[in-house]
């Protein structure tokens, strides 16, 4: 079984601030492996889908998910929805099983009551300067609540993963001279170039992906 609680100090450091939100991250995380039986992955073996969109609250929440299972922005096993929620979709590729798992409405409407939220976080102070005494409370409440108050946890089910190629091939710029990946690539003329370098020779702005699963 994993436990959060092993994960919550080198979850706020890494995430640089205590805050409700990452340690709630790490309980959604945590509820997600231990109801697929599976370990924290070491590489790509588990993905991770998190409802966030952008510019919202409570985003720190991918955090604690990146944290307590390895799906990393990074290694690129874990996307945003972009559907402004708090939910996580933890699928096991190996399996195809997955499960989704999130706050309940009541846990997470309590935490915007507090003066964490309406004596600071709604007044524009960083999370960093909010006192100790007003966040620490809060922060064990998200992490001591049992799953039943805390976590809609749905059923096993499986999912359809279509697993997307690595690139290993690139090229260096002819105009900036960085590297970029193969893909990524453009042509001006007699030059391969990169997207920025690109746009300044054309004048031309690349249109903009908004990072969401269909795109």
């Amino acid at each position: 079984m994993i436990d959060p609680k092993e994960f919550l100090t080198a979850g706020q450091q890494f995430h640089g601030h205590k805050c409700p939100a990452m340690p709630m991250g790490l309980r959604v995380g945590a509820a997600a492996m231990n109801k697929l039986g599976v370990d924290r992955a070491p590489d790509g073996q588990l993905i991770a889908l998190v409802d966030i969109g952008e510019h919202h609250c409570a985003t720190c929440f991918a955090d604690g998910v990146q944290m307590i299972t390895g799906c990393t922005f990074g290694k690129g096993n874990i996307q945003r929805t972009h559907k402004g929620k708090w939910g996580l979709t933890l699928i096991d590729k190996a399996t195809g099983r997955a499960v989704r798992v999130a706050p309940k409405a009541e846990a997470m409407l309590a935490n915007k009551e507090t003066s964490f939220f309406k004596d600071y976080r709604e007044k524009g102070i960083p999370a960093s300067k909010v006192p100790g005494e007003v966040i620490d409370p809060l922060v064990e409440k998200v992490m001591n609540a049992p799953d039943e108050m805390l976590l809609n946890i749905g059923e096993v089910h499986q999912h359809e993963w279509h697993e997307p190629k690595h690139s290993f091939s690139s090229f260096v710029c002819d105009e900036c001279g960085e590297m970029v990946v193969e893909g990524y690539g453009r042509v001006v003329g007699d030059k391969r170039v990169c997207i920025d370098c690109h746009e300044k020779l054309t004048d031309l702005p690349e249109p903009q992906r908004c990072g969401c699963v269909e795109c």
